[in-house]
């Protein structure tokens, strides 16, 4: 006799709890429905559930997101990178401890080569009909980030061959949880077709029925809890899948709950006792304009450069999404203005780099550009503003000569570039994106440096 057996899965939470109570009331459904009627039911996340920008996930650094995984009956999970490299080494290695589901990630390790307890490299789930299932998990490969942080990464690929082979001979069915992107998904597909079905996640890929590459199926249910996703197998006795499906459920559908509002709105506040704590207490307000250069903006130019020891640095106004009042300033009130999961970065470049860059960070229309991603939280970019960097400028804008540090820029001396570490994705500077001159100052994020540099102004007031 066949067997029927089901895989739910989501991936890219980020914190963006507004659908997750219909999800969970749907989970436990689901799994009720197919405990009735003899069919498996396994449930799985498939990393970046976590995101400090969320009150709630920064006040209890990622636990209160585990206990909500708690409570849906998640079974497998694997880790993305904002579980990975946006919590300090010690919240990581303690984010699991109370965990009632198991984590698959084979490619983080201490730096001596050892697996944290934590973090299996794969997992037999046997049905109740016999059926045995490896599930393997994999992380996207953040070498550089995940070294500052005390962690090693293995290449996915290459880790993966080696849990391929420790399994082959314990399983029926092969299932990949893969934070690795849509790319890299179809790349394994088409090197290990033994695989079965890919889990997929990190790059928000929406696959309403899956995708076949070469006979495995490969999954994605998007971001934000829009969808979750559904896999249905058919097993036949000899341990052959002699179909499989999938589909996505778009949690809009789903019926608002009672108390579902009230429930959103206590979640922002309970972040505990930690986002209470007074941090500074300021003589008076400190104002951000996105489209002019404000005391705040200022002020956090500042941070960046002094706590990276660089020689200048620039950054985008729209980092901070509001001013501080005058009096006393918590963990919360900097975390409201500045909640995105962004690091210092020092880049290195000689005169005639940095003369690239700064023109092109000069782009009209930058301020009002909408940013997504890149760690960025915020609305647009806003003006940028420039610490220890001048424009020499005759008419129409044109510049004619630029200063560090008052003195005239040097085609071939090497300088130290501060910025946000967003600057270094994507296609806004082309070449800091390809350089291989950076330096990621971990585990601080920029709202904690502004926290230092207004402790710092206090105390020499």
């Amino acid at each position: 006799m066949s067997e029927i057996i089901h895989l739910y899965h989501t991936n890219d939470l980020h914190s963006h709890f507004e659908k997750w109570p219909r999800i969970d009331k749907f989970l436990k459904e689901r799994r009720d429905l197919h405990q009735e009627t003899g069919e498996e039911a396994i449930i799985f996340d498939i990393g970046d559930h976590v995101d400090r920008w969320h009150p709630h996930t920064e006040g209890t650094l990622g636990k209160g997101n585990v206990e909500l995984l708690n409570e849906a009956g998640y079974q497998y999970v694997t880790i993305g990178n904002n579980e990975g490299i946006t919590l300090p080494h010690e919240a990581l290695d303690s984010l699991y401890n109370d965990a009632r589901f198991k984590v698959l990630a084979a490619n983080i390790y201490y730096r001596n080569h050892e697996r944290p307890e934590w973090a299996l490299p794969y997992w037999i789930h046997t049905t109740t009909k016999g059926t045995r299932i490896a599930l393997i998990g994999l992380t996207a490969f953040f070498q550089k980030f995940y070294s500052a942080m005390d962690w090693e990464l293995t290449e996915p690929f290459e880790e993966l061959k080696k849990q391929l082979e420790e399994i082959k001979t314990k399983a029926d069915v092969i299932i990949i949880l893969s934070h690795l992107g849509i790319h890299d998904d179809e790349r394994m597909a088409t090197d290990f077709p033994q695989i079965d079905v890919i889990l997929g996640a990190h790059t928000h890929h929406i696959l309403h029925q899956g995708k076949l590459v070469n006979d495995v199926l490969l999954c994605g249910a998007g971001k934000y809890g829009y969808y979750v996703g559904q896999v249905e197998m058919t097993i036949e006795q000899d341990k052959r899948i002699s179909k499989k499906t999938a589909l996505l459920y778009d949690t809009n559908d789903f019926l608002e709950l009672e108390g579902e509002r009230s429930w959103l709105e206590a979640m922002y506040k309970a972040g505990g006792e930690t986002l209470n704590e007074v941090v500074v207490d300021l003589p008076e307000a400190l104002e951000n304009d996105w489209f002019k250069v404000s005391p705040l903006t200022k002020i956090l130019g500042e941070a960046l450069r002094e706590w990276s020891k660089a020689d200048c640095t620039f950054l985008n106004a729209g980092l901070l999404l509001d001013g501080l009042p005058k009096g006393p300033v918590t963990k919360g009130d900097i975390h409201r203005i500045c909640p995105h999961p962004i690091n210092p970065c020092i880049v290195e470049v000689n005169g005639n780099e940095l003369k690239e860059i700064l023109m092109q960070s000069r782009n009209e229309e930058w301020p009002q550009l909408q940013v997504k991603g890149f760690g960025f939280r915020g609305k647009i970019m806003g003006v940028m503003h420039y610490d220890r960097i001048e424009f020499d400028e005759i008419e129409n804008g044109i510049v004619k000569a630029i200063l560090i540090n008052g003195e005239k820029l040097i085609a071939d001396k090497s300088y130290q570039l501060a910025i946000p570490d967003m600057f270094t994705f994507g296609h806004f500077f082309p070449s800091i994106q390809r350089s291989n001159r950076k330096e990621y100052l971990l585990p601080e994020f920029l709202r904690d440096i502004l926290v230092w540099k207004l402790k710092k102004i206090n105390t020499e007031a």
